[in-house]
């Protein structure tokens, strides 16, 4: 089957070999996302709130850049360091999400960036390229 790389302007070297987005009959699989910036530093230490929607935001662009919207996304895997962290990064995500919320898991689990407090992974269905 045919697939897409999907690679937003201005994404930063990845830290392992992945792509940010493969989109493959019409479903977009977007890797792990973690608060990163272009020198894959992590943003907001401390701060879930702000991490979230910094992961989110370049979900955001890897979905815009393979043409289609935060409502096609239908799935999310979500990893984060502390449950007490998990109030903040749902208050967030909510508003990403507010009208039909996507399919998702939420587990702990230790991050490959210490100060990483969150990392998501998504799925979005943006139908069947012609």
């Amino acid at each position: 089957m045919p697939k897409t790389v999907v690679i937003p302007p201005g994404t930063g070297k990845p830290l392992a070999p992945y792509v940010p987005g493969t989109l493959a009959d019409g479903v977009l699989y977007v890797s792990g996302t973690l608060p990163l910036d272009a020198e894959a530093n992590v943003v907001h230490v401390g701060d879930a709130s702000a991490q979230t929607r910094h992961v989110l935001e370049t979900i955001k662009g890897v979905v815009t850049a393979a043409g289609g919207t935060m409502d096609d996304v239908t799935f999310n895997h979500i990893f984060l360091k502390d449950w007490a962290d998990y109030a903040a990064i749902n208050a967030v995500y909510a508003e990403y999400f507010p009208n039909e919320k996507p399919a998702r898991y939420c587990i702990q689990c230790g991050l490959v960036k210490p100060d990483a407090l969150i990392e998501i992974a998504s799925v979005a269905h943006l139908g069947k390229a012609a």
